[in-house]
Parts: structure tokens; C-alpha cells; sequence
């Protein structure tokens, strides 16, 4: 990214060769005591009688609501919380047409919305608009005001703000506006390759019952199955509160980022812009890694592997093969992708320092 410098962070320990699955919740836990044990007791420590602010400022599908659920699984989900402005906004969608919630809305607004237009007009705004419409800043301060009323006094994670060159001076304020005072507000940039987004969209599948997300080519199910009429592999959801739906991909997900091509430049632009403000700290996260680079800094299991599939004729059963996901970086470099796990290392580390 022109004109930000991610540097690489060093997960590896020297002389340990210990080996985590990452994938499991209780080796994951003991990975990041390892890796990260007293940043994490900081964290909590700080997190007893204090909170902060975090805007999360990255490209569409960089891993941001990842990051920010992992950093709160390992520290302290009781008092860290993450919404994302684009769920919120969806929520006020389902909540205008129910009557009770609609005069909550209305009252909320009444008392804490300031802009140029009438309230009579936003609610004409939120009735009527297009998925790609964007709502007016004066708008969005109020309802993300709404919104933390209801989780008390947490640390927060915010996905999807500022979501405009405008709106980045309004975030410097917006501890003020929502009642925080000393607590810290920190900008957290991260930097993803494209080709690595592309990838996260292209062989994205959901299960459409619980809407677990998961990736048929670089994080499969449990369970891979081959339709021997169609000539196609499929993920089967292992969610243990599902029921073993099939996992379908999203309609357009095939085409990668071409449809959001100036989705992903506007918010390269806003991270430039973010990264050259003063005055509030910044948290800079990484997601590749150079090829040259990577057993000096990180250890094998921390990077992210591509799966592949052969169906084996003769037992009627898949067959899965690992390999090494090499891809190129934003400046051509042969580079790693890591998994969400040494970035969120990378964020407890950086996190403990700014607070």
C-alpha cells in the first residue's frame, strides 16, 4: 500500500517447537499463552476499570470482524465488544417495520440526532434507500450512539467507520460523543494483499442455515464431499449446532473483488488518509509475509495452506491434499498469508503498548 510501511511482526520464538492447531479453541487458547501470555494479563488488568475505542480501517473481506472476535475470545469477552456499522444499519432496516421499535427509533433520534436534513427526511432516507447508498454522517454518529447505549461501558471494535474521507475527522472526536472521555481511541490499520481477497471471495461458501462462513480452497469443513453428477466438490457445515447443511456460495462470489474494485480503492484511500492524521495512535496489522522471510519470523503452522481435492473412484471417499498457498504481495514480492492467529498476536502485542 503506497505511502504506509507494514512492517513484518515476529511471531517466533526462538528454541520452542511446540506446534498448535490452530483451529481448535482450546489449543488456540494455549498458543496465545505462549506467544502473547503478558500482554494478555495487561490487557485484562487495564480492561477491569478501563476501555477503549478501536476503529477497524481495512479493505472489504481483510479480516477485520476475524481479528476483532479472536482479540475478544482471547482477553476478555466479558468487556470487549465489535459491531459492525453495515449490521447495525441492516438491523435498523428490520427494526423500522415493527411499530414499538420504530417510535423507539424515532424518540432516540429526537434527542440525540444533529444534521442538516429533518427527521422526517432520514427516516424517508432509511425506508428508501439501496444497499449502496450511504447514509450522512450526522445520521450514522447517532445511530452507532444508539448502539453502544445498549452494551453498557465495554472496549470496543468498530467495522466500518469512518467509511468515507469525510467521516475520518469525525472519528477523532467521536470518544466525546459517545461519553468515553480519557479512554483511548486507536486507529487499527490492515494491510491484505488483493490476490489474497480475491481469493476469500471466490471460494467463499456459507451455510444457509446458520450462515457459518467458510472457504472451499483455503479453510474447508470437516467434511468435503464430491456430486460425482455435477463433478464437484462441496463443503458439508460441521457447526455442532447445525444439522449438516450444504455450504453454497454467495451469487456473484465467482467474479472475486471485479465487482468491488472501487469499493477496495476508496478504502486503500482512507487508510493513507488515516495513516497520516496525528495525534491518535495507530495499530499497524499484516497479512503476508515474503517467502524469504517467513522462518525467521513465524512459524510453519502459522500460515495459511491451500487445500485441494481428488475423489478416489475405487473407496467412493475425497481426498484431501495441504500445500503451501504462495501468493504475491501489493508489491510483487513471492509472499505467505497468514492465519488470523499471529495477526491477532501481532494486535494483543501492539495493543498493550497503546493503552
Amino acid at each position: 500500500m503506497r505511502n504506509v510501511q507494514f512492517p513484518i511482526f515476529k511471531t517466533k520464538i526462538e528454541g520452542v517447537s511446540q506446534k498448535f492447531n490452530l483451529a481448535s479453541p482450546k489449543e488456540r487458547e494455549a498458543y496465545f499463552k505462549l506467544k502473547a501470555g503478558p500482554e494478555i494479563e495487561k490487557l485484562r488488568r487495564y480492561l477491569k476499570n478501563n476501555s477503549f475505542i478501536a476503529y477497524l480501517l481495512g479493505k472489504k473481506n481483510s479480516g477485520k470482524g476475524t481479528y476483532a472476535k479472536m482479540f475478544g475470545e482471547i482477553v476478555d469477552p466479558e468487556r470487549i465488544g465489535h459491531f459492525s456499522i453495515g449490521d447495525m444499519v441492516r438491523e435498523i432496516d428490520s427494526e423500522l417495520a415493527d411499530k414499538e421499535k420504530r417510535k423507539e427509533i424515532f424518540n432516540f433520534l429526537e434527542k440525540n440526532y444533529r444534521g442538516w436534513i429533518s427527521l422526517e427526511e432520514v427516516f424517508n432516507i432509511l425506508e428508501k434507500r439501496s444497499i449502496k447508498t450511504l447514509l450522512p454522517t450526522e445520521l450514522i454518529l447517532a445511530l452507532v450512539k444508539r448502539e453502544i447505549a445498549k452494551r453498557k461501558k465495554k472496549a470496543l471494535f468498530i467495522d466500518g467507520f469512518p467509511r468515507d474521507l469525510d467521516q475520518i475527522s469525525y472519528s477523532l472526536f467521536f470518544r466525546d460523543l459517545i461519553g468515553y472521555r480519557e479512554d483511548p481511541d486507536i486507529f487499527i490499520l490492515i494491510d491484505v494483499p488483493a490476490e489474497v481477497i480475491n481469493e476469500r471471495i471466490k471460494w467463499r461458501r456459507v451455510c444457509p442455515l446458520c450462515k457459518t462462513s467458510r472457504n472451499l480452497k483455503l479453510l474447508p469443513t470437516s467434511k468435503v464431499r464430491y456430486d460425482e453428477k455435477k463433478k464437484e466438490f462441496y463443503l458439508i457445515c460441521d457447526n455442532p449446532g447445525c444439522r449438516e447443511e450444504i455450504m453454497v456460495a454467495k451469487e456473484g462470489d465467482e467474479k472475486g473483488i471485479e465487482p468491488i474494485k472501487k469499493r477496495l480503492e476508496m478504502d486503500e484511500k482512507l487508510i493513507q488518509q488515516s495513516f497520516s492524521l496525528h495525534g491518535i495512535p495507530k495499530i499497524l496489522l499484516r497479512n503476508s509475509i515474503p517467502v524469504k522471510e517467513t522462518k525467521k519470523y513465524v512459524d510453519d503452522y502459522e500460515i495459511t495452506p491451500q487445500y485441494s481435492f481428488q475423489w478416489d473412484e475405487r473407496a467412493k471417499k475425497v481426498k484431501i491434499k495441504e500445500s503451501p498457498w504462495i501468493i504475491k504481495d501489493k508489491e510483487g514480492v513471492e509472499s505467505f498469508s497468514l492465519l488470523a492467529a499471529p495477526v491477532v498476536v501481532s494486535l494483543i502485542k501492539q495493543m498493550a503498548e497503546k493503552i
